[in-house]
């Protein structure tokens, strides 16, 4: 096999393939971000439009407000929220997704929609394993 050819190997190449079962691998921060409750539901949420904190806030029922301000800023800092302030009293602050907020949250939502569509099986599953 040609060195070109070989695959590569060691932490370097793991680091660069993304690969999420390595400890030290970056991509774990970005999938926990997502990936998290209050993450997913503001992915979902953000489809439909630009919102303000508490209309978010309405939306991902149960979040508190330091929870919720610690998401976004999570989902801003990886490239997936725009937060916009606008300079007037009171302070208006509305947040909508990059378009890469709008890639992940489509994968997000094909495995929410999943979940939602298969709960039952899953509850039944729960129920005969006692």
């Amino acid at each position: 096999m040609k060195e070109a050819e070989k695959p590569a190997s060691g932490l370097t190449a793991a680091l660069r393939r993304g690969e999420l079962t390595s400890v030290d691998c970056p991509s774990r921060e970005v999938f926990k971000h997502v990936t998290s409750l209050w993450g997913v539901l503001c992915l979902i949420a953000l489809r439909d439009g630009t919102l303000r904190f508490s209309e978010l806030r309405r939306k991902a029922t149960g979040v508190s407000e330091r929870m919720l301000a610690l998401t976004l800023q999570r989902l801003e800092e990886d490239g997936f929220v725009r937060r916009t302030a606008y300079p007037v009293i009171p302070p208006r602050v509305e947040y909508d997704l990059t378009p890469s907020g709008e890639q992940v949250a489509a994968h997000v939502a094909v495995l929410a929609d999943w979940i939602e569509e298969n709960t039952g099986d899953v509850m039944q599953q729960r129920q005969a394993r006692g």
